[in-house]
């Protein structure tokens, strides 16, 4: 085998994933695996072990490399695993020396240095994503927020943005590799640019790569903080369609005092106000959301006004984290909820969400779409809808085709061809 990669986590890690790969291939490294770990959450990093387990039963000749945000704050725990060969620390999983064969055979088990003192991010140039129709490109990296309940600062460290003279490059280089959509990722993604010269925004970063890459047909933000959105990104917004209506926004509860506890900087207000406001400027917008459900000493009343929140900003993605202590953090020493609540309340809100998604799902039956495709047979909507399409519709991945939408499941939107007599019946007529 050559090099395998196994991803854990969020959109900046598969990017990291794909510049991992690149810098191994640079460095030589041959039959190796290295796993890119998530910290966010407990389950998370139990995950990523027993993978490492299984990979090492079915590889075991093959070296095991650890990486990512776990590795980094918790790098005891995979040196501890017998079945690990390398520890490295997020600074380090993206320098190719450090996957330099002859470098490997003297270094220390575990290279893991101070997270906190780097204070620079760079364009990766990642040129390609193998079976992705959409390209990820990082432009910011770290946060400088203490949110009580989050490991990630500890495992990325300081906010630090590239430039964007870098981040044009990159992506024109994406575009003249055959990508159609784009998108931007970071750690705090509106904390763009605050540490470069001039603080420029990233309303300002996003109109500068619509501007400068005209041959781009599509860009993404990944995940938002709406309380850092700036005016500039309000505009664009409203100016360049260009831009995907899809907003996934962190917001982690719909109670005031749960977010003063969780250290956050918005309230319920805002996260209405935000979607309302975005709406007025593009009336097809969607919105995603983060939750974290049963925090600390979250009340009943708490929870519910967590769950009317999703009708109240019209919220439909959600993303569901069942509350989970880290180590180090505030909200670990906060009187905890017994596990079956915790649960039992991520349930109830993921079903609010799957709800709130069928309702938007029906609200999109007859309208026409033009969807990004990303396999044969499926696609997604610039609103993120996941759309299956009739077999005589294109079916090339990466390709962007007006379809119809003919009628929805709870799950997915069923489309066929503009140019049909007439709707499919049956989802069975779908490839």
């Amino acid at each position: 085998m050559s090099v395998e990669i196994v991803t854990f986590g969020c959109r900046l890690n598969a990017y990291e994933s794909e510049a991992m790969k690149a810098r191994a291939a640079e460095a030589g490294l041959d039959n190796a695996i290295i796993v890119n770990t998530c910290a966010v959450t407990a389950e998370a990093v139990r995950q990523s072990r027993q993978t490492i387990r299984r990979l090492k039963r079915e590889n075991p000749q093959a070296r095991i490399i650890v990486s990512g945000c776990a590795a980094q704050t918790e790098p005891e725990t995979y040196s501890a695993m017998a079945e690990v060969d390398r520890v490295l620390g997020n600074a380090e999983k993206l320098d190719a020396k450090s996957y330099a064969p002859d470098f490997l055979d003297a270094a220390p088990r575990v290279i893991v240095n101070d997270i906190m003192a780097v204070k620079e991010t760079a364009a990766q140039f990642v040129d390609s994503f193998e079976g992705k129709a959409r390209a990820v490109l990082q432009v910011q990296n770290g946060c400088d927020h203490r949110c009580t309940f989050c490991i990630i600062p500890y495992g990325r460290g300081p906010s630090r943005s590239v430039g964007a003279g870098e981040i044009v490059t990159e992506a024109r280089r994406l575009v003249e590799n055959g990508f159609s959509e784009i998108v931007l990722s970071g750690v705090d993604l509106t904390a763009y640019g605050a540490d470069l010269p001039g603080q420029p925004s990233l309303g300002s970063l996003v109109a500068r790569i619509l501007k400068l890459v005209p041959d781009l047909k599509r860009l993404r933000l990944s995940s938002i903080d709406s309380i850092e959105v700036d005016e500039a990104l309000l505009r664009v917004i409203a100016d360049d369609e260009r831009l995907m209506p899809h907003f996934h926004l962190s917001v982690q509860s719909g109670d005031d005092m749960i977010l003063k506890r969780m250290k956050r900087r918005h309230g319920r207000a805002h996260t209405i106000d935000f979607c309302e406001t975005v709406r007025r400027l593009r009336p097809e917008a969607a919105f995603g959301a983060d939750f974290i459900a049963g925090f600390p000493t979250e009340t009943d009343e708490m929870f519910a006004n967590t769950c009317k929140l999703v009708d109240d900003a019209g919220l439909t993605y959600l993303h569901v984290f069942p509350f989970s202590a880290r180590a180090k953090t505030p909200a670990a020493k906060m009187p905890q909820l017994p596990r079956d609540i915790v649960k039992e309340r991520a349930a109830r809100l993921r079903a609010k969400g799957a709800s709130a998604l069928s309702q938007r799902f029906a609200s999109l039956v007859g309208t026409t779409q033009n969807i990004l495709m990303e396999k044969s047979g499926e696609g997604r909507t610039p609103c993120f809808a996941t759309v299956k399409v009739a077999a005589n519709i294109a079916q090339e991945p990466g390709s962007i085709v007006p379809v119809r939408i003919a009628a929805c499941t709870e799950t997915h939107l069923l489309a066929h061809a503009i140019s049909a007599p007439a709707p499919f019946e049956a989802e069975q007529a779908y490839a």
